[in-house]
């Protein structure tokens, strides 16, 4: 998939990845792929950053743990980012809703 096509809706997917269950950093990109169906292979350049971003807004928390001699970031969704995935799942439905009329070929 051409990553063009992802900016500006990073931030949505990794909140809504993390609506069901807190996830660290791996598994989230585990889940990104495993949601498109095997298209999106985001790289850990991309999402770390991502995610430390998220964190910066209070819209995701993260904790350390150490699991098999491994400190690893779990991060889980907070209020206010249960509610920017509300927001831009709006926007989402929306903008793709104009898209799709444009790109349908309707007149």
């Amino acid at each position: 998939m051409n990553p063009d096509a992802i900016r500006g809706h990073l931030d949505g997917m990794l909140l809504a990845v993390l609506e069901d269950e807190p996830l660290h950093g791996y598994g989230i990109i585990e889940a990104l792929h495993r949601r498109s169906g095997g298209t999106l292979d985001m790289p850990t350049g991309t999402v770390y950053p991502a995610l430390r971003r998220l964190e910066r807004a209070h819209w995701i928390d993260g904790s350390w743990s150490t699991v098999g001699g491994r400190k690893r970031r779990t991060y889980t969704l907070s209020r206010a980012g249960r509610q920017e995935l509300v927001r831009r799942r709006s926007e989402w439905i929306r903008f793709s809703g104009i898209v799709g009329s444009v790109l349908g070929g309707t007149t």
